[in-house]
């Protein structure tokens, strides 16, 4: 598999990534944090290709990027948990995934067969166009498994290339974050919450659920 590396500014940039993302296939792109691999969040085929492109073990459920509050009703049934609330409207758009009780109807292969689901809207608002008009985004990061994940297209190439059909690249400057680290993972779904994963918001996240 030939892979194509397109700015994202580009104005071809849009139409080829719904294009490839409406067939089943999967892009890579820069989000807030580091890079990701990315497909239809309803499409079981599509899923598995990204398993298949990371190597990844299939037991290990995949993220999922929304554009706005309102793409979680695909996502989560009923009102978000009390404390989950407060999460996302403190820290979204940003560096934040929850982990919420998923919607029964979602693909097996997306959740790894668990109740639950994790969601996160990214701080970059071209991705996040793309998936208001794609729709939510099936998304980790764009490395093989077990492999430092990417904070540049050319590092998403060096390991994903001939996988995956297509890499959007930020601009230079952007491409140049050298400091971008993964997000700070909650698990809203036990009582207390559990912080899963530390990354940049650590403190303030623990801060916010002791004050609750």
């Amino acid at each position: 598999m030939d892979t194509e590396t397109i700015l994202f500014a580009a104005p071809r940039a849009m139409p080829v990534a719904l294009a490839l993302l409406a067939s089943a296939q999967v892009i890579a792109a820069p989000t807030d944090t580091v890079y990701g691999v990315m497909c239809s969040y309803d499409s079981p085929t599509a899923i598995e290709h990204i398993y298949e492109a990371k190597n990844r073990p299939p037991h290990k459920a995949l993220p999922v990027l929304i554009a706005d509050t309102e793409q979680l009703s695909l996502l989560t049934a009923g009102q978000l948990p009390a404390q989950a609330a407060r999460l996302v409207e403190r820290f979204w758009p940003g560096a934040l995934t929850v982990v919420v009780p998923a919607r029964p109807e979602l693909p097996a292969a997306l959740t790894a067969g668990q109740p639950s689901i994790a969601v996160r809207m990214p701080d970059h608002e071209r991705l996040r166009s793309l998936i208001r008009q794609a729709g939510p985004l099936a998304a980790t990061s764009a490395n093989l498994s077990g492999k430092p994940d990417p904070r540049t297209a050319a590092e998403v190439a060096e390991q994903l290339a001939g996988r995956i059909p297509l890499i959007l690249a930020d601009d230079e400057e952007s491409d140049r974050r050298k400091v971008a680290i993964a997000s700070t993972i909650v698990d809203l779904t036990t009582i207390p919450p559990a912080i899963l994963r530390a990354g940049p918001l650590e403190h303030a996240v623990r801060a916010l659920l002791e004050a609750a």
